[in-house]
């Protein structure tokens, strides 16, 4: 079995790949374009077009992270190939604790306090209780459930979202439009964390902004692609006039890094973060590719992504 790494420290992913794996070769894309082309299996970040078409009897790959779009979108990709990726591998409870802390973020109101120390100013806000501060999820995958339950756990109301009918404990789950739309009329915090998929991009729009209480929240550690930016935009309302949406924490963008004149870097009721919400721990990460390389290998059952799905 030959292995082919790209990833950023793509020597660091090899040589703990191959300590997994001692029966493969593993090597990264620095390795001969000979060796390149003999790879049976790629264990890939965002790969360049090239490196996707390089093998000659490519078996499997291996997405490096839980987000697939890049890999489905590049014109390199051979078709038909079985396609694995990451399954929260530890990225899920970083994920949730970049959540509940946006969420505490708006309910205990440091936004204010942060624009009122700007102007000295001394200012007490009552506590809303938690219990009065429901909290939307959109995306009940393997990283949704596990970040709602947090936060249902820390004693919030949560209504999660997905496209067909989930159930999990302490969450009031709802699926389909009509699921949607009662969720977005309902929460003070709606966070996103749905893949990119056609069905998906802007499904966060002037329409469904509209439909959120007066003064919501918008916590993005998922896609950036999930936000019509323009809509969002006016829906925060300029300078320090406050639109409907009280405010904004953003992790993720359609084009990054984010553009430096890019009016969210300004505005003063959005927080940004550099994609930072879910690193993908290296030793929870590499297990998962190790078992699912030897399912490869071995013939075995696996979940794969559906590429017409997006996920």
């Amino acid at each position: 079995m030959r292995v082919l790494v790209h990833i950023d420290d793509a020597e660091l992913w090899r040589d703990a790949l191959a300590r997994r794996l001692p029966e493969a070769e593993v090597i990264t894309s620095a390795a001969p374009e000979s060796a390149r082309r003999a790879a049976d299996y790629l264990a890939v970040w965002k790969p360049p077009e090239w490196l996707l078409r390089e093998p000659t009897a490519l078996k499997g790959i291996v997405n490096l992270g839980a987000g697939v779009d890049a890999l489905l979108n590049n014109p390199g990709l051979p078709s038909g190939v079985p396609i694995v990726k990451l399954r929260d591998a530890g990225m899920a409870e970083l994920i949730g604790d970049y959540v509940r802390y946006a969420v505490l973020h708006f309910q205990r109101d440091f936004d204010r306090y942060r624009r009122q120390q700007a102007h000295a100013e001394w200012r007490e806000h009552a506590v809303v209780d938690k219990a009065d501060w429901p909290v939307g999820v959109l995306g009940l995958g393997a990283i949704g459930a596990k970040v709602a339950s947090m936060v249902a756990a820390d004693g919030f109301p949560v209504h999660g979202w997905s496209r067909s009918p989930k159930s999990l404990e302490a969450v009031t789950c709802h699926h389909g439009d009509a699921g949607l739309a009662a969720l977005l009329a309902r929460v003070r915090s709606l966070v996103l964390l749905l893949p990119d998929t056609p069905a998906t991009r802007h499904i966060v729009n002037a329409e469904t902004l509209s439909a959120l209480p007066a003064g919501a929240s918008l916590i993005n550690p998922g896609r950036g692609t999930l936000v019509d930016e323009a809509a969002l935009l006016e829906a925060l309302g300029e300078g320090e006039r406050e639109g409907r949406l009280r405010g904004a924490v953003l992790d993720a963008f359609p084009e990054e890094p984010l553009a430096a004149e890019n009016p969210l870097w300004s505005h003063p009721r959005v927080w940004i973060t550099p994609h930072m919400a879910g690193p993908t721990p290296l030793g929870a990460a590499l297990d998962q590719v190790a078992e699912a390389l030897r399912a490869f290998a071995a013939g075995e059952p696996i979940d794969t992504v559906d590429p017409a799905a997006g996920y």
